[in-house]
């Protein structure tokens, strides 16, 4: 059975990012959590988890749509033709 619940560490471990960045996200309010027990551990749901990955693949279509790639993109500057 898996866990409702996530520790700050497993969302940074599934999101492939550090811990201070999974923090970041919490405290900006960007990643629901709670505050737990009286050492306040926080805890990240994991339908929440689900759909701020969904949000994210969200803005990332609208921004590669109203950013497409150009030729300068695809090489790097130091090449000159």
């Amino acid at each position: 059975m898996s866990s409702r619940f996530l520790t700050l560490a497993d969302v940074a471990e599934t999101l492939n990012i550090s811990a201070s960045q999974t923090y970041a996200l919490v405290r900006s309010g960007e990643l629901p959590a709670i505050k737990i027990g009286g050492r306040g551990q926080w805890r990240v749901e994991a339908s929440e988890l689900e759909a701020y990955i969904a949000r994210m693949y969200a803005e990332t279509a609208v921004f590669v749509k109203e950013h497409p790639l150009t030729r300068d993109d695809l090489m790097p500057e130091a090449i000159v033709d």
